[in-house]
């Protein structure tokens, strides 16, 4: 595929999934509401169409099909109305259809064959269209048109120039796609008339336009002229002759439209057509972009301050020199934060499609459930946002199957007969909250830990686990729930696999419940992967950073406060509570003449599972460091699990590891 193509299937995929998105919120909306509103239809419609006509452009036949049919069915809806007791109908049709262009759509991406068994389902929405335009009560009853309704004898000398358009034999409602047809001309031109002139109120007259072509004339030839490629282009024109001048004279031949051949279709057995393409497109605020270019604007004048100054003339150049070194240090941390917004897109994409899930599950499982959103206005990396999507709806549909109660069940408890999930996302400055919370049965933590313990995981006497390390087997890999209790049936199934996408992108997993009133998941993801604030520790020859959301405090400290544990691991005392101390010279093997407690540095850092010290030579400042991940070769040697989760290049070009402080811990 060349480039051209390629940047115009990545444009039509960037957009089929942003009206996809869209599509699938306008119908919840209106399904909870129970009609569909004219602005709603509209946008259906709308969307439909450029659906339609983009994969047409793209040959992609099942998508341009199906969207073609909702198209028609919504152009009926649209003109003439619904009866609110097919709206049930209708809305089950559209979801069905949603997740039919969402699945071909998905091929695409990933360069797979495309449906092409699809007249089952073109049948459905046909049949669907049939019985409604059937029941519409002010569709009158006309008598089929004469043959002579399209005779020479109706020629109108004020329209002289016109157009016959013989549509596709299976294109079926050939008088809606008149309709539609007119429509698309009048938009550029609206001196027309037509025949047979009752497309809209007679289906019978389908029966004319099949024999006899549909005749549309113009008053002036640029009218017809300006019209041509539209009706070319008309994705059911199966030809086309011109006329001209009073005798209605044939002045072209039959303007054939133009179809691809067999071996230029997308070979949609195969899918050799078109490679896969990831979406990689955001959209981005305007607004944005002007700081951009203003910001560069200013650096450029700047640089060429500061690369013009001779340095060690005299007091007054060092002087400007460091006033203009000021300003570009100010002017690129500026820039840093405008490049970095760029990347920054609102969480509710990845929420709403959580709406969907819940409407599905609550019709499946005959529970009354209501998902509540809270801050989707939350601006989060895009790369995090590719990454959350799915522990997201792992979570939703265990809170939907395993959490929230049956009716009867909540009925017996005393709680409301709707059950409620809550999805919420905040900004706290240096990271982004994430929580799945559910009002159901919640977890029984006695049982979680007797699990635990009949798999072997427990590490000391049942008495000393905290509710918060028992509910933290729930998240480790092989500790399956689905043997245990119906209490909280399946609520681990999975749970390692949502932790180890959330730590894949920096963040840390926790889980809260009570028993009999809900459970509650918070992810803590760092608000952009790229740039961290890291503080910087030397430990023999190499340099660490450690990052500074992580970091409560450093200290030095003498012998007599430190203390051992049972297990003579060493302990240190900090505001009457002891925490456990990682000297890293040990972990990481090696040399370094600054081994006694007292020479070096100890910094207390904490993660939202655990609180510890972290034994280094000396601190070397702070700095914002941009972040590298580790080559993909090193994955095989599980470095991360070791506490390492990437590296940094420094001013002087070295490389100072990144530390996971979670992993870290966790690991010795």
């Amino acid at each position: 595929m060349d480039n051209n193509m390629e940047s115009m299937l990545e444009v039509y995929l960037f957009e089929a999934n942003d009206l996809l998105e869209h599509l699938d919120e306008i119908l919840i909306n209106c399904e909870k509401a129970n009609s569909f509103d004219t602005d709603s239809i509209n946008e259906i419609f709308r969307i439909m169409h450029t659906i339609k006509g983009s994969s047409a452009m793209m040959q992609f036949n099942s998508l341009m099909t199906i969207s073609h049919k909702v198209e028609d069915l919504f152009y009926f809806v649209r003109e003439n109305g619904i009866d609110e007791k097919y709206n049930s109908e209708l809305f089950d049709l559209m979801f069905k259809s949603s997740d039919f262009i969402k699945s071909e759509v998905s091929k695409v991406e990933n360069n797979e064959p495309l449906t092409t068994d699809i007249g089952t389902f073109e049948k459905e929405i046909n049949d669907f269209l049939k019985k409604i335009s059937e029941n519409q009560p002010n569709t009158p009853e006309v008598e089929p048109v004469s043959n002579l309704a399209m005779d020479t004898e109706s020629f109108d000398p004020n329209f002289p120039y016109s157009v016959r358009v013989f549509f596709e034999e299976e294109t079926e409602m050939e008088n809606l796609r008149a309709v539609m047809l007119i429509n698309s001309i009048s938009d550029i031109y609206q001196d027309i008339t037509y025949q047979p002139r009752d497309i809209e109120t007679n289906p019978a007259s389908a029966d004319e336009i099949i024999k006899n072509g549909f005749l549309i004339s113009f008053k002036e030839e640029s009218g017809l002229k300006s019209v041509l490629k539209l009706i070319e282009n008309f994705v059911y024109t199966k030809n086309y002759t011109v006329f001209g001048g009073e005798n209605i004279a044939p002045t072209a031949v039959p303007g054939e439209k133009v179809m691809p051949t067999e071996n230029e279709q997308v070979q949609e057995s195969t899918g050799v057509a078109h490679t896969a393409v990831k979406q990689n497109l955001i959209n981005v605020n305007l607004s944005k972009l002007d700081s951009l270019m203003d910001l560069m604007g200013e650096i450029v004048i700047t640089e060429s301050m500061v690369t013009a100054m001779p340095s060690g003339q005299n007091v007054s150049v060092d002087n400007n020199f460091t006033k203009a070194s000021r300003q570009l240090r100010k002017l690129t941390d500026e820039l840093q934060e405008v490049v970095m917004s760029i990347r920054m897109v609102p969480i509710s994409g990845v929420f709403q499609k959580m709406n969907r899930i819940v409407r599905d599950m609550t019709k499946k499982l005959d529970k009354d459930v209501e998902l509540k959103l809270i801050g989707e206005d939350t601006e989060v990396d895009k790369t995090i946002i590719d990454n959350i999507g799915d522990p997201l709806m792992h979570l939703v549909r265990n809170a939907m199957d395993h959490g929230i109660e049956t009716k009867e069940e909540r009925a017996v408890s005393g709680k409301p007969a709707k059950g409620t999930v809550t999805l919420s996302a905040q900004n706290t400055g240096g990271e982004i909250l994430i929580t799945v919370q559910d009002d159901g049965k919640g977890i029984d933590k006695t049982s979680v830990l007797q699990k635990a313990k009949r798999q072997g995981m427990l590490k000391k006497p049942e008495s000393e686990y905290s509710t918060r390390e028992i509910y933290a087997f729930l998240l480790m890999p092989g500790f399956s729930t689905n043997e245990v209790v119906t209490e909280f049936s399946g609520r681990g199934v999975g749970m390692d696999v949502v932790k180890k996408n959330v730590e894949k992108i920096g963040g840390d997993v926790s889980l809260v419940s009570e028993y009999g009133k809900g459970t509650k998941i918070l992810f803590k993801i760092p608000l952009t992967l790229a740039i961290v604030n890291g503080m910087k520790v030397s430990v023999g020859g190499t340099v660490f950073t450690l990052p500074i959301n992580n970091i409560k405090q450093s200290f030095k400290v003498s012998k007599e406060s430190v203390h051992f544990d049972p297990d003579m691991h060493e302990i240190i005392m900090v505001r009457n509570q002891y925490y456990p101390v990682i000297r890293l010279h040990k972990v990481f093997g090696i040399q370094t003449e600054i081994t006694d407690i007292e020479s070096g540095i100890v910094i207390l850092v904490e993660t939202h599972e655990q609180a510890y010290c972290i034994f280094a030579d000396t601190l070397l400042g702070e700095q914002q460091v941009v972040v590298k991940s580790l080559p993909i070769y090193l994955n095989k040697y599980d470095v991360k699990e070791t506490g390492i989760t990437g590296c940094a290049i420094l001013g002087d070009g070295s490389i100072s590891l990144i530390l996971d402080i979670l992993n870290l811990y966790n690991d010795n």
